[in-house]
């Protein structure tokens, strides 16, 4: 280990500690080790005893920065996990970390601008700022072209180095786990902390988000479901992001949205909704989807719909993952363990010789459970734990291009759970994803794909002909080919069984002319020349190998 991940590694502890966050060490016989090393190599006092747990483990992820607000921010929606003391106060870095100077932010905004006068392009920009997060934090203003209202967002100064410090000590320690754990090598911790850095450093590129935004604004243009606010691009650079400010209520005021009126099963509902249609119509999914970058239009509270904002961090998923995890939730909805095992095995993702009956056994054991019902009775945390389980028996390999997906899928249950605790999810998902099986099979299937491939047959249909012609005389220059290599290697092979006839023959002679040298029973002429006689041979058979 590097001397700066060293350092990043004892200030990690440092911060932990300082906050008493040792308190969360189980006390158990596994644990004593972990707990006497603290005793003995870490003297560093709890310096907040006063605090709450819950407010101490806030402000200990917000010093040690992103990475770990990412984490705290992932954790805040788990409210089956955690008490409401801790899950509160977590919920506080969705947007609600630590500014940083507004003065640095209007300086930042006058850089990117060209270093031209903020005024100049905005209106009432208020150096305090609305929200503040883990990457970047926004202010308001307005356009001076329009006089539109507009929130500027701007990343934080100086972030990058803590991003890359705890990325390569992530990465540093990653590459320990398979030599540490018996399964270190399965859960290919390596590919997931690459995966998260790639995020992390995207989310840094507000063009990028930018990009996305207007992606998912298109994706979703006039839906009852959906709206994302409009980007205003010829402001927007790497460090500045310009769009439309929205108005709503926070997904997580769970009790403003009930004064408001508002449909809250249509409205978890359509949250299942939106996020399948992401996944599998768009294959273009909204990756960060925690409470704080949700809210819902108050003004049809009968006809509920999310605005999302913070596109920073989004996912894609390749045909072969939409079919293979569509089939995957289909066989669950069905109770089919048989064809989840099967897929499994299909894809890959555990070995060929995995013994089917025993893992749809496991796989049912697992899942059987959690049918029928309420969400609010059933902890996906759980679950997820016993499948862990169950892939360590069967040494199934984590799948770093699922790592978002699966992040994302915690994110809906938790603001599902908050929205509307009955809500089936099964049965709402399951016909979206039935009907979207359908479309990929069957007559609709191929009058889809000859209908996007039209244009494309359409521009090749003149050279054809040329094609057909050019077809079959490389198909007759490749059969010539083919003859005359097969010529070749008869030829080659015939050479070699003389020659190895020839070093048998080249062998005895030199192996009769040393024994009768040996025993002087003839003249010392003849083993000579039987001898000499054996090595020419063998000069024959060497250059018939040539």
């Amino acid at each position: 280990m590097m001397p700066g991940e060293l350092r990043r590694l004892y200030s990690i502890v440092r911060v932990l500690l300082s906050y008493g966050l040792d308190e969360l060490i189980p006390r158990m016989r596994l644990t004593l080790p972990l707990r006497i090393g603290r005793r003995l190599l870490f003297w560093l006092p709890n310096r907040h005893r006063k605090m709450p747990l819950g407010e101490r483990l806030r402000l200990a992820l917000q010093e040690l920065g992103p990475v770990w607000i990412k984490f705290g921010q992932m954790m805040s929606t788990r409210r089956d996990l955690f008490p409401p003391a801790i899950a509160d106060q977590l919920a506080m870095l969705q947007d609600q970390v630590e500014p940083f100077d507004g003065k640095l932010a209007r300086k930042q905004i006058e850089q990117s601008m060209g270093g031209i006068p903020l005024e100049e392009w905005f209106d009432d920009f208020d150096i305090k700022p609305l929200a503040s997060a883990s990457i970047a934090q926004v202010h308001t203003a307005r356009l001076k072209s329009t006089g539109k209202e507009i929130v500027i967002k701007v990343i934080r100064p100086d972030i990058l180095p803590v991003i890359k410090a705890d990325m390569r000590l992530m990465k540093r320690l990653a590459g320990w786990l398979p030599r540490l754990l018996p399964d270190g090598r399965r859960l290919r911790p390596r590919e997931v902390v690459l995966e998260y850095e790639k995020t992390l450093l995207d989310e840094l590129n507000l063009l990028r988000e930018a990009a996305n935004a207007i992606q998912l604004r298109r994706n979703f243009d006039k839906s009852p479901m959906l709206y994302v606010p409009e980007v205003y691009s010829d402001y927007c650079s790497e460090r500045m992001l310009v769009m439309e400010r929205i108005y709503g209520i926070p997904v997580s005021d769970v009790e403003a949205l009930k004064a408001n009126g508002t449909n809250m099963k249509l409205l978890a509902e359509r949250g299942v909704q939106v996020f399948f249609t992401q996944v599998f119509r768009d294959s273009f999914f909204h990756a960060d989807m925690h409470p704080g970058n949700i809210f819902i239009n108050d003004e049809h509270p009968e006809d509920p719909q999310y605005i999302g904002i913070d596109c920073g961090i989004v996912g894609s998923l390749n045909k072969e993952d939409k079919r293979y995890l569509a089939e995957n939730f289909i066989a669950f909805f069905n109770r089919d363990y048989r064809k989840v095992a099967e897929l499994h095995v299909d894809s890959g993702w555990v070995p060929a010789d995995t013994n089917v009956e025993d893992f749809e056994f496991a796989i049912r054991t697992v899942c059987e459970p959690i049918f029928e019902k309420p969400l609010a009775e059933i902890s996906f945390g759980h679950v997820l734990l016993n499948l862990f389980n169950t892939a360590r028996r069967f040494n199934m390999e984590v799948q770093p291009q699922l790592v978002l997906l699966q992040k994302t899928l915690l994110y809906i249950e938790g603001v599902g759970r908050q929205l509307y605790p009955q809500l089936d999810l099964w049965k709402t998902a399951k016909p979206f994803l039935e009907n979207w099986l359908r479309q990929q099979v069957g007559l609709p299937a191929v009058f889809r794909a000859l209908k996007e491939k039209a244009p494309f047959w359409a521009e090749k249909l003149p050279e054809v002909p040329e094609l057909f012609y050019d077809g079959l005389r490389q198909h007759k220059m490749l059969r010539q080919s083919v003859d005359k290599l097969s010529d070749q290697l008869r030829t080659q092979y015939v050479r070699q069984g003389q020659s190895r006839y020839l070093f048998g023959i080249g062998a005895t002679l030199l192996i009769s002319g040393t024994l009768l040298l040996v025993s002087r029973v003839e003249a010392d002429i003849v083993p000579a020349g039987l001898m000499a006689a054996g090595i020419v041979v063998w000069i024959i058979g060497w250059r018939r190998t040539r």
